[in-house]
C-alpha cells in the first residue's frame, strides 16, 4: 500500500516522489490517519453501499473496505485529481462539495464544476483545507461512532463536516491517500 500526501504551498503542487509511486489513473482511499475506535480505519466514502450509494445523502466516515482487498467503488478517489484540489470519485462521476465555506459545513456530493467550494488541499501536514478558506478542515465527529448495517466486526461511521483547523483535533483532522 502506498501513502501520499499533496504540497501546502503556493501552486499546490503534487508531491513529486509520491506521484512517481501512485499511477495517474489510480484509485486511492482518503483514510483517517487515527483509527479512533474503528482498527480497520475510517475513510471518506459515500453514504450508502458501495454501487448502492446515494450521492444524495453525502459523504461520511465508514470503516475503510480496503480490509477486503481493494478499494471500494464508493470511497475510491481519483489520485490525478487530487493535484487539481478536486476529491473525484470516478464511479459515481462527482466531486466531494461543501455546502459553505463556513464551520459546521456539511461534505455533501455534487457535479463537478470547479467551484470554491468543491477546491481542496491535501496539505503535507495531512489536513484538507478548503481552498476558499484555509481555517477550515475536513474534520471526522468527536461524537461516538455508530454501527453501519454490515461488515465482520460491524463497520463503524462518524459524521464528517467543516471545522476549525487545531492541531488540538489532529486525531479528527490528519488524512492520507493510499492506493490497495
Amino acid at each position: 500500500m502506498v501513502s501520499i500526501s499533496c504540497d501546502l504551498v503556493e501552486n499546490d503542487s503534487m508531491n513529486k516522489t509520491a506521484v512517481k509511486e501512485i499511477e495517474e489513473s489510480a484509485l486511492v482511499e482518503i483514510y483517517l490517519n487515527s483509527p479512533l475506535d474503528e482498527p480497520r480505519g475510517f475513510c471518506l466514502d459515500i453514504k450508502g453501499y458501495k454501487f448502492s450509494a446515494n450521492v444524495e445523502r453525502g459523504l461520511q466516515a465508514h470503516t475503510c473496505y480496503s480490509y477486503q482487498g481493494e478499494i471500494a467503488v464508493d470511497q475510491g478517489f481519483d489520485f490525478a485529481q487530487l493535484a487539481n484540489q478536486e476529491f473525484y470519485l470516478p464511479n459515481f462521476d462527482i466531486c466531494m462539495h461543501a455546502e459553505k465555506d463556513q464551520e459546521t459545513a456539511e461534505l455533501v456530493l455534487r457535479a463537478c464544476d470547479k467551484s470554491a467550494l468543491q477546491q481542496f488541499i491535501l496539505g503535507d501536514d495531512g489536513k484538507i483545507y478548503l481552498k476558499a478558506d484555509t481555517n477550515l478542515c475536513v474534520t471526522v465527529s468527536e461524537d461516538n461512532s455508530r454501527e453501519g448495517g454490515g461488515g465482520t466486526p460491524v463497520h463503524l461511521i462518524r459524521n464528517i463536516s467543516m471545522q476549525k483547523c487545531s492541531d488540538n483535533l489532529s486525531l479528527y483532522q490528519i488524512w492520507t491517500a493510499r492506493s490497495n
